[in-house]
């Protein structure tokens, strides 16, 4: 997409920068393309069922073997929450929902978008509306903006989770999901609850999701645009009180560790190492950067220790800002955020300038990650770009994806490039890091070749 932006509340800057580790391979970029394979609704119905794993990914085949059935029912244990359908730009209202009991904390809801160049005829701003659902108790549903929801916006397709209780007492916190339904790794609860970052939805944030669900462009383009159709699908995981109600108990608070260091790294008491990056000076706790990171346990307490116990320790090849956000993520081990809003209102109007600039962050970070050996922060780097990759950005992702010998990365680049269009990749490869690509890394053009013939 592809960026990832909550609407609203506390966390707009990144909704997709999440912080965790997850498993490798083929694991991606659930929202890169923005679209899945079109499904039918009796097929989206199958999905329901366990069937998605194979069905989706299948592009919309009629079905599955009894194994492979026996085999998905299995590992897609999230209670399904019905079926919405655009049709010819409009809801269909014969459609199901509302089929799971409303206690359930976890559901899903599909949204079948048929006819999807119809839905392009609506304004920026103005959005299609799902059928509400049940999960958790609470009635939600999805809001589909084919031309943005801001003029900002307007080359991309928005979609945002929406709570419609009609009086919210108190926040419901929740876990949530928009992805593509041939996406089914990112849709298993584990990953939801492990990988995305918990949102408070209330009366004045009742919304949140990705403000630049795709670009408009690159999808039309892509070859997941089956048939004029598409479907998207809304994980829902609520999120319980660890705090048991019991009036002959004593309440005592959950400690909050990411919060306590955090204000360590910030407040600087007791910090016993300094940095110098990029002009900048950092303090920091030596126990806290060797706990986190190898490399710093080397550097801070092993043979080469000497020369890192008195005065500040230069480092080189890395700018301040990205320094700072690998501090963060050592102490709080939640994924950073760059300082975006600023940016916008200094430079209005400017939005691809922006994104580049966060992108090419990320990138650093990135590999700040690698040179430091934080896989967890790595990971994160790794999922973002995953669903980051557009033609502006797929070569130097590419490259870093090599360098790092980041396989699934180096995948998903190989991917997009497969699905691109003949004019698309001609503007690709004009760029002057493709020529430096195919002269240091000629494997990849190998590699991209078998995928292309494949693809005829």
């Amino acid at each position: 997409m592809v960026q990832k932006k909550p609407r609203s509340g506390a966390a707009r800057g990144r909704g997709g920068a999440k912080a965790a580790a997850r498993r490798k391979g083929t694991e991606r970029g659930a929202l890169r393309g923005g679209a899945s394979a079109a499904l039918s609704v009796e097929q989206c119905l199958l999905a329901a069922s366990g069937g998605d794993a194979a069905s989706g990914r299948a592009g919309g085949q009629a079905g599955t073997s009894s194994v492979a059935w026996e085999r998905d029912v299995t590992r897609c244990i999230t209670p399904f929450a019905g079926v919405s359908v655009i049709t010819n730009g409009e809801l269909c209202l014969s459609t199901t929902s509302d089929m799971i009991d409303a206690d359930t904390s976890c559901g899903y809801h599909l949204l079948v978008i048929e006819g999807y160049s119809r839905t392009k005829e609506i304004p920026n701003g103005e959005r299609i509306r799902s059928r509400p659902f049940m999960v958790g108790g609470h009635r939600w549903c999805i809001d589909y903006m084919a031309n943005g929801c801001s003029p900002r916006t307007a080359d991309f397709t928005s979609v945002f989770l929406v709570l419609r209780d009609d009086i919210v007492t108190k926040p419901v916190k929740a876990h949530f999901a928009l992805s593509c339904i041939d996406h089914v790794e990112k849709q298993e609860p584990a990953y939801i609850r492990s990988t995305t970052k918990a949102y408070n939805f209330s009366n004045d944030s009742r919304d949140w999701g990705y403000r630049k669900f795709f670009k408009r462009d690159g999808f039309e383009q892509s070859i997941k645009l089956n048939g004029d159709c598409f479907t998207i699908r809304a994980d829902i995981m609520i999120c319980k009180d660890l705090n048991i109600d019991d009036a002959n108990a004593t309440k005592v608070p959950l400690p909050d560790l990411r919060q306590n260091l955090n204000q360590l790294l910030q407040t600087k008491v007791g910090a016993d190492v300094t940095f110098k990056v990029s002009g900048e000076t950092f303090a920091a706790h030596r126990c806290v950067l060797a706990a986190r990171s190898t490399v710093f346990m080397a550097q801070l307490f092993g043979p080469m220790k000497e020369g890192t116990t008195a005065g500040v320790i230069q480092i080189k090849d890395m700018e301040a800002k990205v320094f700072s956000a690998l501090l963060s993520f050592i102490y709080t081990d939640l994924f950073p955020e760059m300082e975006k809003d600023k940016a916008q209102v200094e430079e209005e109007g400017q939005e691809e300038g922006v994104d580049a600039t966060w992108l090419q962050w990320v990138q650093d970070l990135f590999v700040a990650a690698d040179r430091y050996d934080l896989q967890g922060l790595k990971l994160s780097c790794e999922d973002v770009l995953c669903e980051n990759i557009d033609v502006s950005s797929v070569t130097s992702t590419l490259t870093l994806a090599e360098q790092h010998h980041c396989h699934g990365l180096k995948e998903e680049c190989l991917q997009f490039l497969q699905e691109q269009s003949s004019s698309s990749l001609q503007t690709i490869m004009a760029a002057s890091d493709w020529e430096h690509i195919t002269m240091t890394y000629p494997s990849l053009l190998n590699e991209l070749i078998a995928k292309l013939a494949r693809k005829v």
